[in-house]
């Protein structure tokens, strides 16, 4: 009897459908934080417990769910992506983030990223040229009960004037100049992290410090990034 209420068990475990139930979903998201994103030298505890919360199956194409917790970006529709989550990890760790900070995020996309944002600081405030994309994450982070996050639908290139200055800027499409709106919201001490040089290849993912009306540029490495669109397409090449 006991052979065969194994058997029937191990039959139960073999022909569940992948990619669904919590549990499932969250075993997956440990190893992913454990071996994608820790291994690779995250060090930051409140990035990796953010990482560990945030449902990333939650925000793709229910078409690639099944994939939502592999290290790599997935399609999200009109030509846009889900960031990798190591991508994620790297530029939010980058920033430096206190409890306290109030965040700018250009290319809400998703809305994968402004989550990740929202479990460690007290503001986020986030921006999508995309009309369709914005309305989407929008219900999905108000569904999802963050309140601490505040969607518009526009030209990043532009910041959000009425909300500055950010401790913290992060802009998650490449761009092949930094927007000079953006460095004027930026606090003095902030961070902006975006991938810059050329939009249709590779990028370096750049952090700029504003200190003392200068900017300190740090470069941490190739990236590849869909472009920004907008106002930036018109601006300084």
């Amino acid at each position: 009897m006991k052979s065969l209420l194994l058997m029937i068990s191990l039959l139960t475990l073999v022909s569940a459908p992948s990619g669904t139930g919590s549990d499932v979903h969250a075993l997956r998201r440990q190893a992913m934080v454990r071996n994608d994103i820790k291994a690779r030298g995250i060090r930051d505890e409140a990035v990796l417990a953010a990482m560990s919360r945030v449902e990333r199956h939650l925000f793709v194409d229910r078409r690639y769910v099944d994939r939502a917790y592999e290290d790599q970006p997935l399609p999200i529709g009109e030509g846009q992506t889900i960031s990798q989550p190591y991508v994620v990890a790297l530029m939010t760790e980058a920033l430096r983030l206190k409890p306290t900070d109030r965040v700018l995020e250009i290319g809400t996309g998703s809305g994968y990223q402004a989550a990740v944002l929202a479990e460690i600081v007290s503001e986020v405030y986030t921006i999508e040229i995309r009309e369709g994309l914005a309305e989407r994450a929008e219900r999905l982070l108000k569904r999802l009960g963050y309140r601490n996050i505040e969607v518009k639908h526009g030209d990043g290139y532009f910041g959000w004037e009425e909300h500055a200055p950010f401790d913290a800027i992060i802009v998650t499409a490449a761009a092949n100049h930094i927007p000079p709106p953006l460095i004027r919201q930026l606090r003095e001490g902030g961070r902006l992290i975006l991938p810059l040089g050329s939009t249709v290849y590779f990028q370096t993912l750049t952090l700029i410090t504003k200190r003392g009306g200068e900017l300190e540029v740090e470069q941490l490495g190739s990236v590849a990034f869909v472009p920004m669109v907008g106002e930036v397409q018109r601006g300084r090449r």
